[in-house]
Protein backbone atom coordinates (compact mmCIF):
# COMPACT_ATOMS: atom_id res chain seq x y z
CA UNK A 1 0.00 0.00 0.00
CA UNK A 2 1.10 3.61 -0.04
CA UNK A 3 -0.55 6.02 2.07
CA UNK A 4 -0.68 9.72 1.41
CA UNK A 5 -0.87 12.29 4.53
CA UNK A 6 -3.17 15.00 3.38
CA UNK A 7 -4.49 17.81 4.70
CA UNK A 8 -7.67 18.52 3.28
CA UNK A 9 -8.88 21.94 4.98
CA UNK A 10 -6.52 24.26 6.81
CA UNK A 11 -8.56 26.51 9.30
CA UNK A 12 -7.73 28.79 11.90
CA UNK A 13 -4.25 29.83 12.88
CA UNK A 14 -3.22 28.52 16.60
CA UNK A 15 0.53 28.85 18.70
CA UNK A 16 2.14 25.84 20.53
CA UNK A 17 2.14 25.71 24.16
CA UNK A 18 6.15 25.85 24.03
CA UNK A 19 9.19 27.28 22.02
CA UNK A 20 10.09 26.01 18.94
CA UNK A 21 7.34 25.21 16.58
CA UNK A 22 5.89 28.60 14.17
CA UNK A 23 1.69 29.19 14.73
CA UNK A 24 0.44 27.39 11.63
CA UNK A 25 -3.21 26.86 10.76
CA UNK A 26 -5.10 23.93 12.41
CA UNK A 27 -5.04 21.57 9.61
CA UNK A 28 -8.02 18.41 8.43
CA UNK A 29 -5.51 15.48 8.16
CA UNK A 30 -6.62 12.73 5.58
CA UNK A 31 -5.10 9.22 4.36
CA UNK A 32 -5.65 8.49 1.07
CA UNK A 33 -4.51 4.91 0.38
CA UNK A 34 -3.73 3.02 -2.38
CA UNK A 35 -4.00 -0.67 -2.41
CA UNK A 36 -3.62 -3.43 -4.40
CA UNK A 37 -7.08 -4.97 -3.84
CA UNK A 38 -9.25 -2.60 -2.88
CA UNK A 39 -9.03 0.53 -5.45
CA UNK A 40 -8.48 3.94 -3.64
CA UNK A 41 -9.65 4.27 0.48
CA UNK A 42 -9.91 7.87 1.93
CA UNK A 43 -10.00 8.24 5.59
CA UNK A 44 -12.06 11.32 6.08
CA UNK A 45 -12.46 13.73 3.75
CA UNK A 46 -12.23 17.20 5.37
CA UNK A 47 -13.81 19.96 3.39
CA UNK A 48 -14.98 19.60 0.31
CA UNK A 49 -15.94 21.54 -3.29
CA UNK A 50 -19.33 22.62 -1.54
CA UNK A 51 -17.74 23.87 1.54
CA UNK A 52 -15.31 26.20 -0.58
CA UNK A 53 -18.54 27.50 -2.61
CA UNK A 54 -21.10 27.89 -0.06
CA UNK A 55 -19.43 27.83 3.29
CA UNK A 56 -22.70 29.65 5.19
CA UNK A 57 -24.83 26.70 3.57
CA UNK A 58 -23.13 24.17 3.78
CA UNK A 59 -20.77 24.55 7.09
CA UNK A 60 -23.63 26.71 8.48
CA UNK A 61 -22.45 30.82 9.54
CA UNK A 62 -21.34 29.89 13.23
CA UNK A 63 -18.88 27.16 12.49
CA UNK A 64 -17.45 29.28 9.60
CA UNK A 65 -16.98 32.27 12.60
CA UNK A 66 -15.52 29.76 15.05
CA UNK A 67 -13.18 27.93 12.94
CA UNK A 68 -12.03 30.51 10.26
CA UNK A 69 -11.39 27.97 7.65
CA UNK A 70 -9.29 28.99 4.73
CA UNK A 71 -11.71 27.42 1.91
CA UNK A 72 -8.90 26.91 -0.53
CA UNK A 73 -10.29 24.77 -3.22
CA UNK A 74 -6.54 23.32 -3.72
CA UNK A 75 -6.93 21.69 -0.24
CA UNK A 76 -9.78 19.53 -1.12
CA UNK A 77 -9.30 15.75 -1.23
CA UNK A 78 -10.92 15.34 -4.69
CA UNK A 79 -8.38 18.44 -6.10
CA UNK A 80 -5.53 16.57 -4.16
CA UNK A 81 -6.31 13.09 -5.55
CA UNK A 82 -6.94 14.88 -9.29
CA UNK A 83 -3.15 16.02 -8.76
CA UNK A 84 -1.78 12.18 -7.93
CA UNK A 85 -3.54 11.15 -11.01
CA UNK A 86 -6.82 9.86 -10.05
CA UNK A 87 -10.38 9.91 -11.10
CA UNK A 88 -13.31 10.45 -8.09
CA UNK A 89 -14.46 7.08 -9.05
CA UNK A 90 -11.15 5.52 -8.21
CA UNK A 91 -12.24 6.40 -4.78
CA UNK A 92 -14.00 2.99 -3.66
CA UNK A 93 -13.83 3.32 -0.10
CA UNK A 94 -14.18 6.43 2.38
CA UNK A 95 -13.95 5.87 6.00
CA UNK A 96 -15.07 8.27 8.31
CA UNK A 97 -14.08 9.08 12.23
CA UNK A 98 -17.06 11.06 12.32
CA UNK A 99 -19.38 13.17 10.52
CA UNK A 100 -18.87 16.85 12.17
CA UNK A 101 -18.81 19.30 9.09
CA UNK A 102 -14.95 19.19 8.68
CA UNK A 103 -14.57 15.34 8.59
CA UNK A 104 -17.21 14.98 5.64
CA UNK A 105 -17.67 17.89 3.89
CA UNK A 106 -15.98 16.21 0.49
CA UNK A 107 -18.55 13.33 0.75
CA UNK A 108 -20.58 15.00 -1.97
CA UNK A 109 -17.33 15.04 -3.98
CA UNK A 110 -16.96 10.98 -4.28
CA UNK A 111 -20.39 10.07 -4.72
CA UNK A 112 -19.83 6.72 -5.75
CA UNK A 113 -17.74 5.69 -2.98
CA UNK A 114 -18.69 3.45 -0.37
CA UNK A 115 -18.67 5.20 3.31
CA UNK A 116 -18.10 3.70 6.32
CA UNK A 117 -19.14 4.66 9.41
CA UNK A 118 -20.23 3.32 12.92
CA UNK A 119 -24.05 3.38 13.04
CA UNK A 120 -24.61 5.16 15.85
CA UNK A 121 -22.80 8.14 14.89
CA UNK A 122 -24.81 8.35 11.23
CA UNK A 123 -28.19 8.04 13.02
CA UNK A 124 -27.56 11.13 15.30
CA UNK A 125 -26.10 12.97 12.40
CA UNK A 126 -29.98 12.32 10.90
CA UNK A 127 -31.47 12.92 14.19
CA UNK A 128 -30.16 16.50 15.05
CA UNK A 129 -29.15 18.01 11.74
CA UNK A 130 -29.06 20.94 10.61
CA UNK A 131 -26.89 21.84 13.52
CA UNK A 132 -23.73 23.12 14.24
CA UNK A 133 -21.91 20.35 13.79
CA UNK A 134 -24.04 18.13 10.81
CA UNK A 135 -25.52 19.28 8.11
CA UNK A 136 -27.35 17.67 5.78
CA UNK A 137 -25.80 18.94 2.44
CA UNK A 138 -22.99 16.62 3.16
CA UNK A 139 -24.72 13.93 2.35
CA UNK A 140 -27.66 15.11 0.36
CA UNK A 141 -26.29 12.64 -2.44
CA UNK A 142 -27.58 9.67 -0.55
CA UNK A 143 -24.12 8.10 0.19
CA UNK A 144 -23.58 4.32 0.26
CA UNK A 145 -23.55 4.03 3.98
CA UNK A 146 -21.72 0.73 5.27
CA UNK A 147 -22.86 0.97 9.15
CA UNK A 148 -21.09 -0.97 12.04
CA UNK A 149 -23.19 -1.44 15.21
CA UNK A 150 -20.65 -0.63 18.38
CA UNK A 151 -20.37 -5.02 19.00
CA UNK A 152 -17.10 -6.20 20.68
CA UNK A 153 -14.67 -7.19 17.96
CA UNK A 154 -11.29 -8.78 17.97
CA UNK A 155 -8.76 -7.44 20.42
CA UNK A 156 -6.13 -4.32 18.71
CA UNK A 157 -3.95 -3.63 21.16
CA UNK A 158 -6.42 -3.73 24.16
CA UNK A 159 -9.05 -1.55 21.85
CA UNK A 160 -12.02 -3.32 20.43
CA UNK A 161 -11.63 -3.62 16.32
CA UNK A 162 -14.79 -3.63 13.87
CA UNK A 163 -13.23 -5.25 10.81
CA UNK A 164 -14.63 -3.26 7.77
CA UNK A 165 -16.95 -4.71 5.00
CA UNK A 166 -15.63 -4.98 1.28
CA UNK A 167 -11.74 -4.14 2.93
CA UNK A 168 -8.80 -6.69 3.75
CA UNK A 169 -7.88 -6.52 7.42
CA UNK A 170 -5.32 -3.91 6.94
CA UNK A 171 -7.89 -1.60 8.02
CA UNK A 172 -10.05 -1.79 11.12
CA UNK A 173 -12.62 0.74 12.91
CA UNK A 174 -11.40 1.39 16.49
CA UNK A 175 -13.84 2.88 18.81
CA UNK A 176 -12.51 6.21 20.76
CA UNK A 177 -15.69 7.27 22.98
CA UNK A 178 -17.02 10.89 23.54
CA UNK A 179 -16.40 13.31 21.25
CA UNK A 180 -19.27 11.77 19.27
CA UNK A 181 -22.59 9.63 19.47
CA UNK A 182 -20.24 7.37 17.73
CA UNK A 183 -17.09 8.42 17.26
CA UNK A 184 -14.12 6.01 15.71
CA UNK A 185 -10.38 5.68 15.25
CA UNK A 186 -9.38 4.15 11.98
CA UNK A 187 -6.77 1.36 11.85
CA UNK A 188 -4.55 1.45 8.68
CA UNK A 189 -1.39 -0.97 8.63
CA UNK A 190 1.63 0.80 7.10
CA UNK A 191 4.22 -1.93 6.46
CA UNK A 192 5.10 -3.94 9.71
CA UNK A 193 3.51 -0.58 11.49
CA UNK A 194 -0.19 0.45 12.38
CA UNK A 195 -1.39 4.24 11.76
CA UNK A 196 -4.04 4.90 14.13
CA UNK A 197 -5.64 7.97 12.87
CA UNK A 198 -7.58 9.23 16.44
CA UNK A 199 -9.97 11.77 14.83
CA UNK A 200 -11.04 13.91 17.38
CA UNK A 201 -10.42 12.43 20.53
CA UNK A 202 -7.90 14.23 21.54
CA UNK A 203 -6.84 17.74 19.30
CA UNK A 204 -3.14 18.45 20.56
CA UNK A 205 0.16 16.33 20.57
CA UNK A 206 0.72 17.36 23.83
CA UNK A 207 -2.32 15.74 25.29
CA UNK A 208 -0.60 11.89 25.12
CA UNK A 209 2.40 13.28 26.72
CA UNK A 210 2.32 10.85 30.28
CA UNK A 211 2.45 14.49 31.76
CA UNK A 212 -0.51 15.72 29.17
CA UNK A 213 -0.85 19.62 28.39
CA UNK A 214 -4.39 20.05 26.56
CA UNK A 215 -3.71 23.69 24.32
CA UNK A 216 -5.81 26.06 25.10
CA UNK A 217 -7.88 27.37 22.87
CA UNK A 218 -8.31 23.48 21.19
CA UNK A 219 -9.20 22.22 24.95
CA UNK A 220 -11.94 24.53 24.06
CA UNK A 221 -13.37 22.86 21.30
CA UNK A 222 -13.14 19.41 22.43
CA UNK A 223 -14.81 20.46 25.71
CA UNK A 224 -17.97 22.28 24.12
CA UNK A 225 -18.07 19.57 21.83
CA UNK A 226 -17.68 16.87 23.70
CA UNK A 227 -21.69 14.40 24.09
CA UNK A 228 -20.09 12.24 27.29
CA UNK A 229 -17.11 13.56 29.23
CA UNK A 230 -15.82 10.86 31.06
CA UNK A 231 -15.53 9.13 28.20
CA UNK A 232 -13.69 11.14 26.30
CA UNK A 233 -11.20 11.63 29.09
CA UNK A 234 -11.10 7.63 29.53
CA UNK A 235 -10.31 7.57 25.47
CA UNK A 236 -7.58 9.99 25.85
CA UNK A 237 -6.15 7.94 29.11
CA UNK A 238 -5.91 4.42 26.78
CA UNK A 239 -4.47 6.72 24.40
CA UNK A 240 -1.81 7.63 26.29
CA UNK A 241 -0.99 3.57 27.63
CA UNK A 242 -1.33 2.99 23.84
CA UNK A 243 1.58 4.87 22.80
CA UNK A 244 3.41 4.11 26.04
CA UNK A 245 3.31 0.27 25.31
CA UNK A 246 3.14 0.39 21.73
CA UNK A 247 4.67 3.12 20.36
CA UNK A 248 7.07 1.10 18.06
CA UNK A 249 4.42 -0.36 16.90
CA UNK A 250 1.11 2.17 16.40
CA UNK A 251 1.76 5.63 14.91
CA UNK A 252 -1.21 8.02 17.04
CA UNK A 253 -2.85 11.14 15.26
CA UNK A 254 -5.33 13.48 15.39
CA UNK A 255 -7.42 15.30 13.41
CA UNK A 256 -6.47 18.71 13.48
CA UNK A 257 -2.67 19.22 15.09
CA UNK A 258 -0.44 21.17 12.73
CA UNK A 259 2.25 20.24 14.48
CA UNK A 260 1.81 16.28 14.43
CA UNK A 261 0.79 16.67 10.54
CA UNK A 262 3.87 18.42 9.63
CA UNK A 263 5.81 15.24 11.14
CA UNK A 264 3.91 13.15 8.31
CA UNK A 265 4.75 15.11 5.83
Amino acid sequence: MNIHHLNCGSVRQIEATYAGPAPAHAVNHCLLVETDSDGMVLVETGMGLGNVRDPAGTLGADWVAMAQPLLDEDETAIRQVARLGYAPADVRHIILTHLDVDHCGGLPDFPQAAVHVLAAELEAAVAEAPSFRYRRAHWAHDPHWVTYPPEAGADWFGFTSIPLKGLSDDFKLIPLGGHTAGHTGVAVRDGDRWLLHSGDAYYYHRELEQRHHPHPIMDIVQTTSEVHHDLRIGTQARLRELVRDHGDEVSVFSAHDPWEFSSYR
